[in-house]
């Protein structure tokens, strides 16, 4: 294998808002617009997203992964208008996306909001190799066949109550992924799991946290991974999932249109350089960023992690005893 580039950002938070009648904000809408409208507007900057959209296809890579809270407060509109920028990131062939928190913020009929994306969702929905697009919020996760890279789109976008940004897979999500991931292992596949929330709950956090990561982790310890990527905080992260075969990194970005403010991270992005080694995975991680005067995306530091091949011996095994 020569190599695979993976690019990932998150959280654009698409704006401005478009117009709307009063009606739509007779729900979470309303606290969400006030703060869009005294706070968030002064953060999410087109201009510093269309920066990165810039840069990042000067860098070319293979595939670029975003995973969610592409709108604001869940207007139709907004799905409309997200829809139309990603058709300006690529095709549904070059870009995966998963919903966040505020592509759920409030309840929405699928063909008005998330259906509107559902070609970059497309994927193997159960173990039998046939891709389907999404037809509700249950059809998750999906996996995207990339050659030996395996794209695992998940879903923590619920919606929840007013000035609660939490996330949950739900027992069947997680069923799912458990099994999925059992058989891509015994393909030999480099796994990259894609989840919004950052898979790390509980602390002072709780209200923003993903409710189940306890589960979640519990899956990934028994079937593995190489790699999660996640958004949400509007921060940068690295972390780690312990498991019996090692540890998983766990890699999130700032929000995408985010200038430099307080305790939040500017705009920054991922790309990822995955090469199959003789028994292991060479991961060569480049990170770009906003520079200080904000005209520009600079490459602002590397990485190199060596990621254990796994002996999937193990997971064929589970897979024929299920």
């Amino acid at each position: 294998m020569t190599g695979f580039t993976l690019a990932h950002f998150s959280d654009p938070h698409l704006g401005p808002l478009p117009a709307s009648g009063w009606r739509e904000f007779v729900n979470k809408r309303a606290s969400g617009f006030f703060s869009w409208t005294t706070n968030r507007v002064n953060i999410h900057k087109p201009a510093i997203l269309k920066l990165l959209v810039e840069d990042l296809k000067k860098q070319a890579p293979d595939h670029t992964a975003i995973t969610g809270d592409l709108v604001n407060i869940s207007l139709p509109a907004e799905f409309e208008a997200a829809a139309r920028w990603l058709s300006s990131v690529g095709t549904p062939q070059q870009v995966t996306v998963i919903p966040g928190n505020h592509d759920a913020y409030v309840e929405m009929p699928w063909m008005q909001s998330l259906g509107r994306w559902s070609a970059y969702m497309s994927g193997n929905r159960g173990t039998d190799g046939s891709e389907t697009l999404p037809s509700t919020h249950g059809d998750f996760p999906f996996v995207r066949r990339l050659g030996k890279i395996a794209l695992v789109g998940t879903s923590t976008a619920v919606p929840m109550p007013p000035f609660i940004a939490a996330g949950r897979l739900g027992d069947g999500q997680l069923s799912r992924l458990r099994q999925q991931l059992r058989q891509l292992a015994a393909e030999g596949v480099f796994r990259v799991v894609l989840i919004h929330h950052p898979p790390f709950g509980g602390g002072a956090y709780k209200r923003k946290s993903l409710l189940d990561a306890e589960a979640f982790q519990d899956v990934l310890m028994e079937a593995g991974a190489e790699l999660v990527l996640h958004g949400h905080t509007h921060v940068s992260g690295l972390g780690q999932i312990r498991t019996p075969q090692g540890p998983i990194p766990v890699i999130g970005v700032p929000s995408a249109s985010a200038v430099a403010t307080g305790h939040k991270d500017p705009s920054r992005y991922h790309l990822y350089r995955i090469v199959r080694d003789a028994d292991a995975w060479q991961l060569n991680i480049e990170i770009r960023g906003l520079n200080a005067t904000q005209d520009a995306f600079v490459q602002q530091g590397s990485m190199v992690l060596t990621i254990p091949l796994i002996v999937s011996d193990c997971f064929r095994t589970a897979e024929a005893a299920a």
